[in-house]
């Protein structure tokens, strides 16, 4: 009896299958018309899924539950690998911290550029210098040198057309009027100079130096005495007679 039974349910199941099977294309072909293509495709693969049978199912599923577990494991180890420093990551947040000093520097640490040498300005020439102004001509100074008179009086005495002789008469007619200084002032009468002019300025005729030159002194002197007495001797007896000549 148990094996009858046992034999005989395996067989009906089998008998009913392609019955089931046929019913089951009819209702999804019936469903599937209802649909869009999108949703066709979706039935297709739940259809397709049945007939792999549950083994393939699960076997699938288990695949699912692997690859869930690798994705897991590896974002751990991400995570973990994160969270650790790295030995490139090392030096760098030393560098960070301390910074080394690079051979180039930085803007802030580059010197100060050098300020750019300033081309010379051409010097503007120079304004011609002013001629000096002429110095003024030292004020001549009278010398008085009886000795240096009477020798220059003498070297002429032949152009006025006289003798050695007339020079002793000369000599003795100066020494009372003036000793032969160039310098002698009569107090009283304001006469000056070694032949005692009067005004002195009338020695001009012979020189502007008349002040101070004994020579345009003499010569003066000599061309009065020979217009008025003649010759020094003349002069002489003259001045003994009346004290002047």
């Amino acid at each position: 009896m148990s094996d009858s039974r046992n034999q005989s349910r395996p067989v009906a199941r089998h008998r009913g299958e392609p019955a089931r099977r046929n019913k089951s294309r009819s209702t999804l072909r019936r469903v599937a018309s209802n649909l869009g293509t999108g949703q066709r495709m979706a039935v297709v693969a739940g259809v397709v899924a049945v007939f792999l049978g549950a083994g393939a199912a699960t076997q699938a599923a288990g695949q699912a539950i692997n690859a869930q577990d690798m994705s897991r494991t590896s974002e751990s180890r991400t995570a973990d690998h994160s969270a650790m420093p790295s030995a490139s990551a090392t030096p760098s947040a030393s560098a960070s911290a301390s910074p080394k000093r690079s051979a180039t520097p930085t803007p802030s640490q580059a010197p100060a550029p050098a300020p750019a040498a300033v081309a010379p300005q051409a010097a503007a020439p120079a304004a011609p210098a002013a001629p000096p102004a002429p110095a003024a001509p030292a004020a001549p100074v009278a010398v008085d040198d009886p000795a240096g008179a009477q020798a220059y009086a003498a070297s002429i005495l032949p152009s006025y057309g006289w003798g050695q002789g007339e020079m002793s008469a000369l000599i003795t007619l100066w020494n009372k009027e003036s000793d032969w200084r160039t310098t002698a002032t009569n107090a009283s009468s304001g006469a000056y100079g070694i032949g005692q002019s009067l005004p002195g300025n009338k020695m001009a005729s012979e020189g502007a130096d008349w002040q101070t030159n004994y020579q345009t002194q003499i010569r003066w002197g000599l061309n009065y005495i020979k217009e008025r007495y003649g010759s020094p001797s003349a002069a002489w007896s003259f001045h003994l007679a009346h004290n002047w000549y």
